[in-house]
Parts: C-alpha cells; structure tokens; sequence
C-alpha cells in the first residue's frame, strides 16, 4: 500500500475513531474486552481500506465494517478475540483516551440498549448518532420503511425497560 493511502487511512480513523469506540462500549463489558474489539475493528478497517470506493462517506463505511465485525465476534460468544498481527504494520495511531465517565441516564440508556439483539442494538446506535434514516438502512442493509418501522418498534421496547 502506499504511503498516501496509509495516510488518508490513519487521518480518517483518527477523525472518526470515536465512533469505533462507541460500538465497543455497545457490545463489550469491560475495558479489556473494549480494546480488543477495538484493535479487530480497526485491522478489520485497515484489511477493507483498499476496496473502499468513496461512494458512501467513509463514517457510513466505518459503521458498516466496524458493526459487522462486533456483531460477527459477539454472535460466536467469542470472549477472547483472536486478532492479527497489529505490531507489523507500519503506521501508529494516536489513540485518544477515551472518556468513560457517564451520568445515570446516559448508564441506565446503556443498559436497556444492550438487552436487545445485535440489529437492534446498531440501529439504536445509528439512530442516536443522528444519522438520517437513508443512511442507517444503506449501514445495515435494509430498507428505510424496514428501519422506521424497526425504530419504532424498538422505541417502544425501550420505553418499556426504561418505565416497566
């Protein structure tokens, strides 16, 4: 790969790394877990890079690749991640900390989304990240009818959790 597109790779992941960040919060239980889902997603990024064509933005692709992934490991209930091999790669990412502090709501939130299955949970996720409804079905492969009518049943669902 050249130098270029390993460039443009690392800017864009750092510009967008926390949306990786959010969907390990979403589908790991501690911080080891966290970043292990973390490494995969973005050896997962860096492996499909060369095939992204630009004909989505590269956060709608990222949301793709990285949901995919999560979902695929956590399906299997692998606990422990086998990932590759990180260190041979030439570039280093400035990861930023990331800020785990939280007030109860933002905690409680939490809690009900994890209880509901894999799509669900992306579609939440998308949902809350203000994505218009073209660009959640185009993410996870359904129509828009499909993702209003499944974000309206999930609401309810979550209203119910929240205030049984």
């Amino acid at each position: 790969m050249t130098k270029e597109l390993e460039h443009s790779f690392v800017t864009q992941l750092e510009a967008n790394q926390n949306i990786v960040h959010k969907i390990c919060r979403l589908y790991t239980h501690d911080q080891e877990s966290h970043n292990d889902l973390f490494q995969e997603i973005t050896i997962q990024l860096w492996k499909a890079f060369p095939k992204f064509r630009g004909d989505s933005k590269f956060s709608t692709w990222m949301y793709r690749v990285a949901l995919n992934t999560a979902i695929t490991l956590y399906r299997k209930k692998k606990r422990r991640v086998d990932t590759g091999d990180f260190e041979s790669v030439s570039f280093k990412i400035k990861a930023e900390p990331y800020d785990d502090t939280m007030d109860k709501q933002l905690k409680l939130m939490y809690q009900a989304v994890k209880t509901l299955n894999d799509i669900d949970k992306a579609l939440v996720f998308l949902y809350l990240e203000d994505k218009p409804y073209k660009e959640i079905s185009e993410t996870l492969g359904i129509s828009e009818v499909n993702a209003r009518v499944k974000m309206s049943r999930v609401k309810d669902k979550l209203r119910q959790i929240l205030n049984p």
